[in-house]
């Protein structure tokens, strides 16, 4: 089963205890897609790895003196780009996650190292398209914005609720406005005259000194 990641002369036996390992790390959906090994000059017995699996990147370097074996693993969604720089013996494969941090293996064969970048690109490129439609869709939403089956429905602004404010009652007048004093004394000094009770030259000279009080 293993015979598919020796297609570029990665060494077998480190890929068999890699395999071995990662069948203990890998989740049920979870499929390994490559294995890269490093090829130190002149010794390389204890080779660091890098395995791709559709979920993540995994790197694998032996510790204790071979006694064991150090994974440091990283889910694609957390990488925010991968480099492949390749030199006059090998290439140099890194990652470099969305924190600022970088990890990569040196001395791994070229035609390793672009198969390496190849998938890694591939699976950066898809999660860099996924976090900004992500972020795109966090926009719409503080925007007020909805999806609906890729038809984007703005909400209009809520219009605020004004409180209706209580009809103000008139004021009603305290008493009704006092009639005119002056044309009730001039009625009454006519009612005087007509009932014959002052003479026309007293109701002409009290008639006189009322419009003249004006």
């Amino acid at each position: 089963m293993i015979e598919k990641f020796l297609k570029e002369e990665q060494d077998p036996k480190a890929v068999e205890k890699i395999f071995q390992r990662l069948k203990d790390l890998l989740a049920v959906d979870e499929e390994l897609l490559y294995i890269a090994v490093q090829k130190k000059p002149l010794v390389n017995l204890l080779p660091d790895c890098v395995a791709l699996t559709n979920k993540r990147i995994l790197f694998f370097s032996p510790a204790n003196f071979g006694l064991s074996i150090k994974c440091d693993d990283f889910v694609w969604k957390d990488i925010d780009n991968v480099y492949n720089q390749e030199e006059i013996i090998g290439a140099v494969f890194t990652i470099k996650t969305t924190n600022g941090a970088e990890l990569g293996v040196d001395y791994l064969p070229k035609i390793q190292a672009r198969k390496l970048y190849q998938y890694a690109k591939e699976r950066t490129e898809a999660e860099r398209e996924a976090r900004r439609l992500r972020d795109l869709e966090a926009k719409r939403a503080e925007s007020g914005a909805v999806q609906f089956d890729g038809a984007r429905v703005v909400q209009p602004p809520i219009a605020p609720v004004l409180q209706s404010q209580p009809a103000v009652a008139p004021i009603a007048s305290q008493s009704e406005p006092k009639p005119d004093e002056l044309t009730q004394k001039l009625k009454k000094l006519k009612m005087l005259f007509d009932n014959s009770l002052i003479t026309q030259e007293e109701y002409n000279q009290k008639k006189k000194e009322l419009l003249d009080s004006l």
